[in-house]
């Protein structure tokens, strides 16, 4: 009888460490701020999940996307980042001018997810612009400089 409470203890003894090294592992996921939909064009609500997402993750964190360049050419009708591509105009009463330019270009919205997928991991925003830089160089030139 006695066997079976130690085996119990033991069991538990040994599955304890698992439990924090999940709990560890989870924490170094950060959650992203995503502004609600109705914050949105009817244009843009309707658009495939991931277009929505980076138009979303654009208002909610317009640092993280001024801080990269866009290699889609987008240059050439003065946008100057990757969020230029999302948000023309972030008025002061809390109301967003949108530039309708990422829902048909691919490239603009690929960006965009990989800095959101950077952000969740927590990498630096000096380290996601080298990862950006690195990527999407190959398709053209930047639409802002890049150091």
């Amino acid at each position: 009888m006695i066997k079976r409470p130690l085996s119990m203890v033991l069991l538990i003894a040994s599955l304890l460490p698992l439990a924090f090294n999940t709990a560890c592992a989870a924490s170094s996921v950060h959650e992203l701020k995503m502004a609600p939909m109705n914050m949105l064009p009817k244009q843009v609500q309707n658009a495939p999940t991931r277009v929505r997402e980076a138009y979303q993750f654009a208002v909610a964190n317009p640092d993280a996307l001024k801080n990269v360049p866009c290699y889609c050419g987008c240059g050439a009708i003065g946008h100057t980042s990757d969020y230029s591509c999302f948000v023309t105009e972030a008025k002061e009463d809390g109301t967003y001018v949108f530039d309708q330019h990422a829902l048909g270009c691919s490239l603009c919205v690929d960006i965009a997810q990989d800095v959101m997928q950077k952000t969740r991991e927590g990498r630096a925003p000096p380290e996601i612009r080298a990862q950006v830089i690195s990527t999407f160089s190959r398709f053209g030139p930047p639409n802002q400089p890049v150091n």
